[in-house]
């Protein structure tokens, strides 16, 4: 995650790690077997952590759209060449050719950010904090419209910096979540 942070993945060939961590790129190769298992294997560590972090923001009290901004914030990138997007588009971008193994564990990752959101939505719900909404459905929307917004910060897309792209998702969850009357 360090040498994606400090030079991008352009630069993360596996001489270049084997000479960051002592090892020889063959050495590295018999431990992951791909530059693809590596980087699958790093988003499942930074996910981890991430997901430690958002256990512990979800199960805090207080009202659910407090938690929600906490995991909208926590989902959005810090900004452009954010490592932690980057990785993950990588991923996805190598995921064209990913074998069955690798997709579910993709799937595993994205499913524990559904299945934290749909909680939420739906506790949200049934204390009356938000209108009545399908939480899976509107979790698969949420998290569509983060991901789009997120690729534009971690790219660095002009006019579409962090702290924008979180004022419009606040619009959003304030115009479709606030019960009506």
């Amino acid at each position: 995650m360090e040498m994606i942070a400090d030079r991008g993945l352009e630069q993360l060939t596996m001489a270049a790690l084997g000479r960051e961590v002592g090892m020889s790129s063959g050495h590295l190769l018999y431990y992951f077997g791909s530059k693809d298992e590596l980087l699958l294997r790093t988003l499942e560590w930074s996910e981890g952590r991430l997901g430690a972090e958002r256990g512990r923001l979800l199960a805090r009290p207080g009202p659910a759209r407090a938690r929600l901004d906490a995991y909208v914030e926590l989902y959005v990138p810090q900004g452009h060449r954010d490592p932690h997007w980057i990785l993950w588009l990588e991923v996805w971008n190598r995921s064209l050719n990913a074998d069955e193994k690798g997709r579910d564990r993709q799937a595993a990752i994205e499913g524990s950010w559904h299945r934290d959101l749909v909680a939420l939505l739906a506790e949200g719900v049934s204390r009356g904090e938000f209108r009545a909404v399908d939480a899976d459905r509107y979790a698969t929307r949420l998290r569509a419209l983060l991901d789009g917004f997120s690729i534009h910060v971690a790219i660095g897309l002009r006019g579409t910096g962090r702290d924008q792209v979180l004022a419009h998702a606040r619009e959003f969850l304030d115009e479709t979540l606030t019960p009506q009357g």
